[in-house]
C-alpha cells in the first residue's frame, strides 16, 4: 500500500524520523495503527452507550441542560484555577 501525504505533513514525519532515528514508514505505520485502535475503542464505547440509551439503562440529557451543566463545570474550574 502506498500512502500520500500533504507536503507539510510529510515534512513533519521526516523531521520526526530524523529526530528519533525511527524510519518514516514505521512512524506512519505506528500512527495509523494507533489511530485505528482509538477509533475502534471510541466506536465500541459509543455503541455501548447507544445500546444503554435504547434499553433504558440510562436516560439522556436534553441538549440545553447538557450545555448548562458543562458551562457550570467550566466556570467552576476557572474559579478554582484563579
Amino acid at each position: 500500500m502506498e500512502v500520500r501525504l500533504q507536503p507539510e505533513l510529510a515534512a513533519k514525519v521526516e523531521q520526526w524520523s530524523t529526530q528519533t532515528g525511527c524510519p518514516a514508514d514505521e512512524l506512519v505505520e505506528d500512527a495509523v495503527a494507533t489511530y485505528l485502535l482509538e477509533v475502534n475503542d471510541l466506536r465500541n464505547m459509543l455503541d455501548s452507550r447507544y445500546d444503554d440509551l435504547l434499553s433504558g439503562n440510562i436516560k439522556g440529557v436534553p441538549g440545553d441542560e447538557a450545555r448548562r451543566i458543562l458551562e457550570e463545570r467550566i466556570a467552576a474550574r476557572q474559579r478554582s484555577i484563579a
